[in-house]
């Protein structure tokens, strides 16, 4: 768990110094994972998101979707397969 924990700190950590802020999904979810573990609370972290990427931030519904993912221990950051 600490490695995953130092990987995420340091993705966070060179996501939001960046220039670049256009995540794509995993990394959005790994950041709201990140922040999740940190104990803030949806509103926070939409804010948080919000602020860093603007209009390509997910929705506040989104977050507080992933956060109710990872409170059941669901630490899945990627797309579940589709058929077709």
């Amino acid at each position: 768990m600490q490695n995953c924990k130092s990987f995420l700190v340091t993705e966070a950590e060179r996501c939001m110094s960046g220039e670049e802020r256009d995540f794509n999904n995993i990394e959005t979810r790994a950041l709201i994972m990140y922040f999740f573990l940190q104990g803030k609370a949806p509103k926070e972290i939409h804010t948080i998101l919000t602020q860093t990427s603007g209009e390509h931030a997910p929705s506040y519904a989104s977050v507080k979707n992933y956060v109710a993912q990872f409170k059941r221990c669901d630490f899945s950051t990627c797309d579940a397969p589709r058929p077709g």
